[in-house]
C-alpha cells in the first residue's frame, strides 16, 4: 500500500495550490490523511458512501469522491465545499491519487515479479505473459548481489534504489534480511570493466553514504529472463566463494573466481585426500605470522628470492634459511614452481576445508 506520508503530502500540494481542504479514508472510514478536520461522524458516512452505487455526492458540507483502482474502491475522498471549485478540485484530485495508486501497484508487481524470478518460482510461459502485462522487455542483463556487513536496514536499500531511480529498466529488490539485489540492464555496458566500475561506485556510495562495508559480488550477463535466476546463482556462489579465499576484495566477478571455484566444487572426501597426498600424517604447523608474511610476499613476488628479501628487510640468506626451514616442515620446496603451485592449492583446500567446518589442525 502506498504510504500514508506521500498521500498527505500530496493532499497538502493541492490544498496549497488550490485553496480547497481535503481529507481521505479508507473504504471503512479511516482517515488517511487530510488537510483539515470533518465535522461529526465521518466514519459512518464515509462506510456508508463506499457501498452505495453513486460515485460522488454532497453530504454533511462536503463532496465525497470515490477512488476507483481496477475496479475496486480503494479510498474516499472529501472535498469541503465552501467554494465552486470544490467539485472540480475534488475530481482533479481522485486522479492524482488514483494514478499514484496504480503506479505504486505496478511497482509492486513488478518487484514481486522479479522476486519470483530470481528464486525461480515461475515457469517459463507464465514468466514472458507477466512480463508482457507489467512491459518488461527482453534485455541483456546482470545479476549483482549487495552483500551488507550488518543487517540491511530501509535506508540502505532506498540509497540503492536512488542510484538508479532514473534508471526504468533496472530492478532493485530484496529477498533476504542480509543482502540488496540488483538486476542491471546491461546493454549499454559493453565492456567488462564498466560492470567492475559499476560495482566500485556502488561500494564507494554506501561506504560514504551510509558508513557501511559492503561487498559486490556479480554474475554472467544473460540475455533471456528465465536466466536471470543463473545469473543470481552465480553472484551468491562469487560471494560465497570470495569470503573464503579472497577475503580482502570487495568486489568479486563470477568470472573471475580463477582456482577457487573449482576447490569451492570439490567434496570434502577429496579435499581431505589432497591434503594427506600432500602433507602426509598431519597438517604442518607453519600458521605463526612471520612465516606466513615471507609466503605471502614469496608468491606476490613470483618467487623472486632477492625482490622479497627487499620488501621484508632481511638479508637474502636470511629469506633463503627461511624457505629451507619450511621445506624441512612441509616437504615442499616452494622456490620450485611445481612445488609452490602445490602448495598454494593445498592452503586454498585447507581454507575450504576450515570454512566448511573442518579444522586446520
Amino acid at each position: 500500500m502506498i504510504s500514508n506520508h506521500k498521500i498527505q503530502t500530496t493532499l497538502d500540494e493541492i490544498r496549497e495550490i488550490s485553496h480547497i481542504e481535503l481529507a481521505l479514508y479508507t473504504e471503512k472510514g479511516k482517515q488517511v490523511a487530510a488537510t483539515f478536520e470533518p465535522e461529526g461522524d465521518m466514519e459512518t458516512a464515509v462506510a456508508s458512501f463506499a457501498v452505495s452505487m453513486a460515485e460522488s455526492q454532497m453530504l454533511a458540507g462536503c463532496h465525497f469522491f470515490k477512488v476507483i483502482v481496477e475496479g475496486e474502491v480503494e479510498y474516499i475522498l472529501l472535498t469541503k465545499s465552501g467554494t465552486e471549485d470544490a467539485y472540480m478540485i475534488g475530481r482533479l484530485a481522485v486522479c492524482q491519487i488514483r494514478n499514484m495508486v496504480a503506479a505504486h501497484m505496478e511497482q509492486f508487481d513488478r518487484n514481486n515479479f522479479m522476486q519470483n524470478i530470481l528464486l525461480g518460482n515461475m515457469l517459463v510461459v507464465d514468466m514472458y505473459n507477466k512480463a508482457q502485462k507489467l512491459h518488461i522487455e527482453q534485455s541483456e542483463r546482470v545479476v549483482f548481489v549487495i552483500d551488507v556487513e550488518r543487517k540491511k536496514d530501509s535506508t540502505i536499500m532506498e540509497m540503492v534504489k536512488n542510484l538508479f531511480v532514473t534508471k526504468a529498466k533496472d530492478f532493485v529488490t530484496e529477498v533476504d534480511e542480509q543482502s540488496i539485489i540488483l538486476v542491471k540492464d546491461t546493454r549499454d555496458m559493453k565492456e567488462e570493466d564498466n560492470l567492475e566500475n559499476l560495482a566500485e561506485m556502488i561500494v564507494d556510495n554506501l561506504h560514504a553514504e551510509a558508513m557501511v562495508r559492503v561487498r559486490v559480488g556479480y554474475g554472467n550477463r544473460v540475455r533471456n529472463l528465465q536466466d536471470i535466476a543463473k545469473s543470481y546463482q552465480e553472484a551468491k556462489m562469487a560471494l560465497e566463494v570470495g569470503r573464503i579465499f579472497y577475503a580482502d576484495k570487495e568486489i568479486i566477478s563470477y568470472s573471475k573466481l580463477g582456482i577457487g571455484r573449482l576447490i569451492y566444487q570439490l567434496p570434502m572426501s577429496l579435499c581431505e585426500m589432497f591434503i594427506q597426498e600432500v602433507f602426509g600424517g598431519g597438517i604442518p604447523d607453519i600458521f605463526n605470522e612471520e612465516t606466513l608474511t615471507t609466503i605471502q610476499k614469496f608468491f606476490e613476488n613470483n618467487l623472486n628470492i632477492s625482490e622479497t628479501a627487499r620488501q621484508l628487510y632481511v638479508h637474502r640468506n636470511t629469506l633463503v634459511y627461511r624457505l629451507e626451514r619450511l621445506e624441512k616442515i612441509i616437504g615442499l620446496d616452494i622456490r620450485k614452481f611445481d612445488d609452490a603451485m602445490t602448495f598454494k592449492i593445498a592452503m586454498m583446500v585447507l581454507d575450504h576445508m576450515h570454512y566448511q567446518g573442518h579444522t586446520k589442525a
